[in-house]
């Protein structure tokens, strides 16, 4: 597996941790349809939570947030609806962005509310 990858899969793990700790349900991970992907699927009260997680060695090229483009948002709330309408559910809905720096001082940025759908 690519070195990229392996800090992707090792980022999106250290998210379910982290949601885990503050007491999010996890639901799915890596949930697809079609080339749509969420990384995490989560239930906290009566919210679903779509966690995009965006992983880098350094922020030298800038915050690992800032790489969640417009579309990428467009997206996650078309595999949103899907899994809504899949499922059956009647939830609030919760865009988050898990954004986790690994190097020497770790550290996982927790944005909650990130983004919202456009009506």
């Amino acid at each position: 597996m690519a070195e990229h990858n392996d800090t992707g899969k090792k980022g999106e793990e250290m998210a379910a941790l982290f949601l885990r700790e503050k007491g999010v349900t996890i639901l799915e991970t890596n949930w697809r349809f079609g080339n749509l992907e969420a990384d995490i699927i989560g239930k906290f009260d009566q919210t679903l939570i779509l966690a995009e997680v965006k992983t880098r060695k350094s922020n030298y090229f800038g915050e690992p947030e800032s790489f969640v483009t417009k579309q990428k948002q467009k997206n996650l709330i078309r595999a949103a609806n899907e899994y809504i309408q899949r499922n059956n559910l009647d939830l609030e809905v919760r865009f988050d962005i898990i954004s986790i720096v690994l190097n020497d001082y770790s550290a996982i940025r927790h944005i909650e509310d990130a983004f919202y759908p456009l009506l």
